[in-house]
């Protein structure tokens, strides 16, 4: 930066909260919404950003918002062949998941959250 110019930017900033110019502005107090585009391609930025503000998820977000859904469902069925369906959903869901992240289905890993579900749901 040019020197001396920092401060002359420090200064109308300072002017400008003396006046009191900052105060009331829309959003004020609010966390700021940052997004990081930087994995998108940028020939794909506009098309991701317009996708985004239709409401469209992308579709490992979809699937994890699925996973979610079924198991906080888990917790309040009360049903045994309820339970076994939402489990299978679940199941199926996760290996949807991996496959889509281009990782192995660990079914060892499987089973073991399989039976921890089956032992917090009961």
């Amino acid at each position: 930066m040019v020197p001396g110019f920092e401060r002359l930017i420090e200064s109308r900033i300072r002017e400008a909260q003396r006046k009191g110019e900052f105060d009331n502005l829309h959003g004020a107090g609010e966390p700021l919404d940052i997004e990081d585009l930087g994995r998108v391609p940028e020939d794909l930025r506009l098309s991701y950003k317009m996708l985004k503000n239709a409401g469209y998820a992308p579709p490992e977000i979809q699937l994890k918002k699925d996973i979610k859904k079924t198991e906080d469902l888990l917790g309040f069925l009360t049903d045994e062949s309820e339970k076994y369906r939402a489990i299978k959903k679940l199941n199926f869901l996760i290996m949807k998941l991996n496959i889509s992240r281009g990782s192995s289905v660990d079914y060892e890993m499987s089973q073991l959250y399989y039976e921890r579900l089956v032992e917090n749901s009961e």
